[in-house]
């Protein structure tokens, strides 16, 4: 792979990476656990293990509280220790075979939170492009440790995740500059393409053998709305399937129009994305954010606490590592949904858990200084109020047409000032649009088959 830019898998092999030419599949592999930076990696970027099985824990009902089976695939077992990794690839690999994107002459920009941002700077380092990285200045420290080891520079504008709005204006002022390319997570289709179709049809395998095997609900925070986007894949296959978008409640900009300030990283972002396919949004669910984190703390924390209360020990220390604050936000969305659907033992609930708790322990230490008691417990009443009192209050059904209308006109109200027609936004009220959008997820692996060569 050396002398080019080292083109790597196409969608096809990111969902199926058995597909993937044996012998690259084994240096990807060996690269996963030896060296990190090896462009080789590119190939690992799947929800799948070495054995081909999603990635994905079932948790347990005496947890949750609930009849139905939550299904959380997990994400931190990506490149970069996050599934973000997947659209910021696709971003990049669609520039590269468009010819938008050239090597030794343009800068990758990404604007972000966290996590994509981080994915940005991982594949920029391993495709050979100089990277920024936009985002607000009181995220969790670790996100800038990542981005500054993987080479990236970053840009920092003011605020937390709910200010996101400013690091696209300067995403938008930046990319004035030619020699600047953005990897526009909220606009840009591979996002899209990405989640629909290596997501989405990862989700549907992930339910093989659990309940019914179908997917009741599927749940996911817009940050991006990328990881949504896999709903429209999973109704493809389960049509009876509900999609839930979640927002914490102290942002509510899809359910509302609040746009208050929050501590779940990664979503909640005061808009409705661009990318953001609403006709299939059936439900938004609003989750305090304070609960996300009391979550984390017990799940990483509360093994004895979850054990004295029911919870089979070893399946208690398998949750470890192994979520995010927005994964908690998810998991407590799927519960919620789990109440408000009145779905039983047989129903599947799928959500997704961005990354791990590597790039968290700043934000424990926070919530250790903000609660001057977090002994066992006080575990044991988070347990009861977070996980076991979730209930079925503040969903919102989006499932009419008047209700669609408020996110067409939200997205409306924060897309047009960045130049986009109102022709185009239009286009995105018919489904024939994003079917079309998909659609290409051939086309583009045609290309990037072609322009590979004999590199992989």
């Amino acid at each position: 792979m050396s002398g080019k830019i080292p083109f790597g898998p196409t969608y096809e092999e990111m969902l199926h990476p058995d597909r993937i030419d044996p012998q690259v599949r084994r240096r990807a592999l060996e690269a996963a656990k030896t060296d990190e930076l090896d462009p080789i990696n590119l190939f690992n970027i799947t929800w799948k293990d070495e054995a081909g099985s999603v990635r994905r824990v079932v948790l347990p009902k005496e947890l949750t509280g609930v009849d139905a089976n939550i299904v959380v695939m997990l994400g931190k077992h990506f490149p970069s220790g996050s599934h973000k990794v997947g659209p910021a690839y696709a971003t990049l690999i669609e520039g590269c075979v468009d010819g938008e994107i050239i090597p030794g002459e343009h800068t990758i920009l990404g604007p972000s939170t966290g996590n994509f941002g981080i994915g940005v700077a991982y594949i920029a380092r391993l495709m050979g492009y100089r990277a920024i990285v936009i985002m607000p200045d009181n995220m969790s420290r670790e996100r800038y440790d990542r981005i500054r080891r993987y080479g990236a520079e970053l840009d920092l504008t003011p605020g937390t995740e709910s200010d996101v709005i400013l690091t696209l204006r300067r995403t938008h002022e930046l990319k004035k500059d030619p020699r600047n390319r953005p990897l526009a997570q909220f606009e840009l289709l591979p996002n899209y393409r990405f989640h629909r179709h290596v997501t989405g049809s990862s989700a549907v395998e992930a339910v093989r053998g659990i309940g019914n095997g179908r997917i009741a609900c599927f749940v996911s925070a817009p940050g991006s709305a990328g990881t949504i986007a896999a709903g429209d894949q999973i109704k493809a296959a389960f049509p009876e399937a509900k999609v839930a978008a979640v927002e914490p409640y102290e942002c509510s900009t899809l359910a509302t129009g609040g746009r208050g300030q929050h501590r779940i990283e990664g979503i909640g972002d005061k808009m409705c994305t661009l990318i953001h396919n609403v006709l299939t949004t059936d439900f938004v669910a609003l989750i305090h954010d304070d609960d996300c984190v009391k979550g984390l703390k017990l799940i990483q924390d509360g093994t004895g606490v979850l054990a004295s209360g029911g919870v089979p020990r070893e399946a208690a220390e398998g949750l470890r590592d192994l979520f995010g604050v927005s994964g908690l936000g998810n998991i407590l969305g799927a519960i919620k949904l789990a109440h408000y659907l009145r779905l039983g033992p047989e129903d599947n609930v799928v959500t997704i858990a961005t990354d791990g708790i590597d790039r968290y322990q700043s934000v424990l230490e926070d919530l250790a200084h903000r609660y001057l008691e977090t002994a066992d417990f006080v575990l044991d009443r988070w347990w009861r109020d977070v996980f076991r009192g979730m209930d079925d209050q503040n969903v919102h059904d989006f499932r009419r047409p008047a209700a669609k209308e408020q996110l067409f006109a939200q997205k409306e109200r924060d897309w047009l000032p960045f130049g986009y027609s109102k022709e185009y936004m239009d286009s995105m009220r018919s489904m024939a649009f994003w079917d079309r959008e998909y659609a290409r997820v051939r086309e583009y692996d045609r290309r990037i088959r072609e322009l590979r060569g004999s590199d992989a």
